[in-house]
């Protein structure tokens, strides 16, 4: 006798929200499913993605967009233009550089930046707060005491610190901010980790013989994971934040990349008479804060096991 759920078109709705699935993928396509219809639902997840879409494309098509050099400017005949005259649609900074072209190469740094913090922070959290909270006793104590002491300085003050020590520029920032970001991350693991490492699916694999590591990597890792991207989407606009403080400092990219940080610093100057200068990267860094936040609450919302019976 054949279930219902092999006459359901594949792919179709009623497939995909099946409560008999018939193979791992049709689960996982289900539950994928589910949450895109949660997070497609709050109209403000959704602005923040297309921000952070359209902030991709402006970083991939930057030298189709870009109407001006981001780097080469005209001090005689394009100095401190306002916006919207001469063809420069932002205006010009103090070395005639057309602003727009600025912050639209500025976007690669900003991915740059936000991406490489996300791939090194990321997994270190992750590995050391699911080891910490699988194994207890020392390898926990051990772990979460160098945690706290990275997390007893500001974070902003120790990647201030680290880039010092390490001189300035753009790697160097990255590896700074990506130090101090993956403590919050080992702490959430740990915490997800001590909720299910004493139930009954972990104890049924540690009968059929898998040694802690497997069962960290492949069972407990996997359930952190949702709690581990909302709070790095979250956190986005703070490491934007950070990187653009660094850059402000002239501790981050060094002249003449357009990071938007370093066009504030740079326009800081002129900010009573020549506003737009340090105005235009100002409001740049706000929307794509701004869109980061909002998909991190949209995701969290989407990802949130309580909501799945909603």
């Amino acid at each position: 006798m054949t279930t219902a759920s092999t006459h359901l078109k594949p792919y179709s709705r009623e497939w995909l929200l099946s409560d008999r699935p018939a193979s791992r993928g049709q689960a996982r396509l289900g539950r994928a499913y589910v949450i895109w219809r949660r997070f497609s639902e709050n109209r403000l997840a959704l602005a923040g993605l297309g921000i952070i879409l359209a902030l991709v494309l402006v970083a991939i098509f930057a030298d189709v967009l870009a109407p001006h050099s981001a780097v080469q400017g005209d001090l005689r005949n394009a100095r401190l233009l306002a916006p919207g005259s001469d063809g420069y649609l932002l205006g010009t900074d103090d070395q005639g550089r057309d602003i727009l072209s600025r912050l639209i190469h500025g976007s690669r740094l900003t991915l740059f930046v936000v991406l490489l913090v996300a791939i090194i922070a990321a997994p270190v959290g992750l590995i050391v707060g699911t080891v910490a909270g699988y194994a207890g006793g020392w390898v926990d104590a051990v772990l979460m005491r160098i945690t706290d002491i990275f997390l007893a300085f500001p974070k902003l003050v120790l990647a201030l610190a680290l880039v010092a020590a390490l001189g300035p520029g753009i790697e160097n920032a990255v590896l700074a901010i990506a130090i101090t970001s993956w403590p919050p991350y080992a702490r959430i693991a740990r915490a997800e980790t001590m909720t299910f490492r004493n139930s009954d699916f972990i104890a049924a694999v540690q009968l059929m013989g898998a040694s802690p590591w497997r069962i960290v990597l492949k069972h407990v890792m996997p359930l952190c994971m949702s709690s581990l991207i909302v709070r790095v989407t979250l956190d986005m606009a703070g490491i934007i934040l950070t990187a653009a403080g660094l850059g402000f400092l002239g501790l981050g990219a060094q002249p003449p990349l357009p990071e938007w940080g370093a066009m504030i610093a740079s326009g800081r100057r002129f900010i009573l008479d020549q506003w737009w200068v340090a105005a235009m990267p100002g409001i740049a860094i706000l929307i794509v804060s701004l869109g980061f936040n909002l998909l991190g609450d949209g995701l969290r919302d989407a990802l949130d096991p309580k909501e799945a019976g909603q």
